[in-house]
């Protein structure tokens, strides 16, 4: 008899014959067994093409299949048979289309030629490309104020693109670029400048083979960067202690068999990965930090030698503030706050203390809280008091979502562009950029709400379901004049649009990119720095597909038809691209057009492994956040803490079933994880159907009903559940004071069963 029960623990390794299973699955389910099978041995490979899923880097040493799991989904998806053609648009209405699932929609596969929303019918029909060009300018044109256009990045956007991207929108006159970066990465690349001078990671692969001892917070490695699982192995086998601080127990963190190892396979082998699991409550990770230094601080105290001197007295500012703020604390409070016990912190201290390089690898369990940037400072003080950067196996690794957010960063996706960068954009163009800050993701929800912003451009993504109080968003982009959706495939940003909307299908980067110059490549940089090639190997899924670069230039030549910027010239020759990109940025860039050719690519420059701080005092900088609470506490009896995370058939905002196998969720993703004895204080059976109900101070109703209550090893006082599916729980106004990044890893909510009618 077939098991219909919705959640039934895993118990077997992540990874190994599951992760095999489901690759062949989801080849069979795309139709694309030969083609996707064919392009996998080019995924991640020299001459190849980048992975569309994570930012995780090559290895040096690349094996003949370099790919994981959800790498192998989402070219599937990318490489699908199934088509939306006009035929489909015509059979199906935006209203009925708006009430089917973000999954069905996903699963309908490619779309083949632009499209325009006809109000009088509800329908998407065909128009061309011309006239969609021309009706983006006429709406840009007839704005009172450049500032009252959105221009959304997402992360799959190459350099090249998004280079182009920022120079047209700034000539056109704005630095309006809310970016996918805004809402995940943010505090990385705001909060670390004012500790180390840069924000972005400051290992690369290498340091994976010199490390020893890997720490991990809020990363759910198996799931969102599987390939990585190949250097913990590797690292437990040289007997490195990997110490992982989560709030759940990730089941490739426990124990993982490398499915593209054949012993593993043959013999059913695994290898135990964590040494040491933290059970860290969510919002703990500030006070679990300072008991660690604590801990530190006081054997220092005592004589031990566990603080590199040496290196704070040569390279560091801030030490006593530091110091002072750390004995402040009260160790029952530390322990209170953090969930984990006074000896385990200890224990982790000394996990620390025995390294001679400690690598600090961070996902968005960091990230997305209410003062994230000062969280990220604590890790970078941390590492700091070792001096772990500037040495082999040794530095601070934001593990990054997107495949190139970091790289649209760099080539100047910005809304607070520097005044160098500025001055660079108008020698090398010669037209004067805006020097006003532009809206992040929060601000240009404000902008929408308010009516101010009145365009939207939307260079990939799914805007709409990922940012936060969904009902509250999805009626401001219902008031905009002018929505436009640069995409691969159908989704809910394309359903919820302004009276004018348009979607423009994109070759992506598994596709080949033909010009009348011969075939082109695009670039992306990883999460290490490191910037490589990619070339697809499949042809475009349609005919009437524009390569990223190609409708940037079109919008700007339609827009700007008086610009002196060569953007015909642009379409043809990518190199062209990289060339001004290293004018602009000639000491990042210099050679870019010959050094990308070198099979591995290059590493940008990253002046802490050399310990060079590029920060005021010129040193890395010790940075006090007073206090243990990395969220605002909110005095609510039964208050508990939401998590909002991905499932394992999930990246980002796309679904690829409502399947969550490690977690062992089938064929749901409205659930909501508990604590077994929460659950019980409040009556909640296991299956129970229970209502979530947001806290705040605001007067706005934010409820999601019908969630089924699974009891899950969680800490007392922690919720965790799917998004975009609880993102109607998030007010704009719960996010990180620094960068605006939207708070989604602790909100404070209210659980309850639901009441029978």
């Amino acid at each position: 008899m077939q098991d219909d029960t919705p959640h039934k623990p895993y118990k077997s390794p992540a990874g190994g014959w599951g992760a095999a299973a489901a690759t062949a699955k989801v080849l069979i389910e795309q139709s694309v067994v030969r083609k996707g099978s064919r392009a996998l041995l080019e995924m991640n490979q020299p001459g190849g093409f980048k992975c569309p899923s994570c930012a995780f880097p090559d290895p040096a040493h690349r094996k003949k299949l370099e790919f994981c799991e959800n790498g192998v989904k989402a070219l599937a998806h990318e490489a699908t048979r199934h088509r939306i053609t006009r035929d489909f648009f015509a059979q199906h209405s935006v209203s009925e289309l708006s009430a089917q699932s973000d999954y069905w929609l996903e699963m309908q596969g490619r779309l083949t030629e632009p499209m325009r929303y006809d109000k009088a019918s509800d329908h998407y029909v065909p128009v061309s490309w011309d006239d969609a060009f021309a009706l983006i300018a006429r709406h840009l044109n007839a704005l009172d104020d450049p500032n009252r256009a959105e221009f959304y990045t997402s992360g799959r956007t190459p350099n090249e693109a998004a280079f182009l991207f920022s120079i047209f929108v700034r000539e056109f006159g704005t630095n309006n670029f809310p970016d996918c970066a805004n809402m995940c990465h943010e505090p990385t690349s705001r909060g670390l400048p004012a500790s180390i001078g840069i924000g972005k990671g400051t290992v690369v692969m290498e340091d994976f083979d010199h490390t020893k001892a890997i720490f991990i917070f809020g990363q759910n490695t198996g799931t969102n960067s599987p390939r990585m699982m190949a250097n913990l192995v590797e690292a437990r086998k040289r007997g490195v202690p990997v110490v992982a601080v989560n709030p759940l127990p990730e089941r490739a963190l426990m124990r993982f068999a490398d499915p593209q190892n054949p012993a593993h396979m043959a013999t059913f082998q695994a290898t135990d990965i964590a040494t040491e699991f933290v059970h860290v409550k969510v919002g703990g990770d500030l006070a679990l930090l300072k008991g660690i230094m604590r801990a530190l601080f006081e054997a220092d105290a005592a004589g031990e030698a566990v603080l590199d001197h040496d290196f704070i007295t040569a390279h560091t500012h801030g030490i006593e503030a530091l110091r002072d703020d750390i004995l402040a604390q009260d160790w029952a409070k530390i322990v209170a706050a953090s969930g984990i016990a006074e000896d385990q912190i200890r224990a982790l201290a000394r996990i620390y203390a025995a390294s001679e390089a400690s690598m600090f690898c961070y996902g968005m369990g960091l990230t997305q809280h209410q003062n994230s940037a000062e969280l990220l400072q604590q890790l970078a003080n941390l590492l700091l008091l070792r001096g772990n950067f500037g040495k082999r196996g040794a530095g601070i690794v934001p593990i990054r979502g997107h495949s190139n957010v970091q790289g649209d960063r760099t080539v100047g996706i910005d809304e607070k562009p520097t005044e160098t960068y500025l001055d660079r954009v108008e020698q090398v163009f010669g037209f004067s950029p805006p020097r006003a800050h532009g809206h992040n993701v929060l601000e240009c929800l404000y902008a929408m709400e308010s009516g101010e912003a009145r365009v939207f451009i939307g260079m990939g993504g799914n805007f709409i379901r990922a940012v936060p109080d969904t009902p509250r968003a999805e009626a401001a982009m219902r008031g905009m004049d002018l929505t436009v959706g640069i995409a691969t495939k159908l989704n809910r940003g394309h359903l919820v649009h302004g009276s004018d909307a348009l979607i423009l299908p994109v070759v992506p980067r598994s596709e080949i990119i033909r010009t009348v110059k011969g075939e082109q490549f695009v670039t992306i940089e990883d999460a290490m720095c490191n910037v490589t090639a990619s070339r697809g190997p499949l042809e475009p899924a349609a005919p009437d597909l524009l390569p990223e670069v190609e409708i940037v230039c079109r919008m700007a030549m339609a827009t700007l038809p008086d610009s002196k910027l060569p953007w015909a010239e642009f379409i043809e020759d990518y190199d062209l691209i990289r060339d001004r990109i290293a004018d602009v940025y000639p000491g990042l860039f210099k050679d870019f057009r010959s050094r990308i050719r070198a099979p591995e690519g290059f590493h940008l420059d990253v002046p802490p492994r050399r310990r060079e701080w590029n920060t005021e005092t010129g040193r890395a900088n010790f940075l006090v956040f007073a206090g243990l609470d990395t969220d605002e506490p909110v005095a609510e009896e039964g208050m508990l803490r939401l998590a909002t995370l991905r499932s394992h058939d999930q990246f980002n905002t796309t679904i690829y079933s409502h399947n969550d196998r490690y977690r062992g969720v089938r064929g749901d993703r409205m659930v909501l994880f508990m604590n077994a004895e929460d659950m019980a204080e409040r009556g909640i059976a296991k299956g129970a159907s229970v209502a979530v109900e947001t806290i705040s101070a605001d007067n706005r109703s934010r409820r999601v009903a019908g969630l089924s209550a699974i009891a899950y090893p969680l800490p007392r006082g922690s919720v965790a559940g799917y998004f975009p599916e609880l993102n109607p729980l998030m007010p704009f106004e719960h996010h990180d004071r620094m960068t605006g990044t939207p708070a989604a890893k602790s909100i404070p909510v209210r659980v309850a069963a639901a009441v029978r009618p």
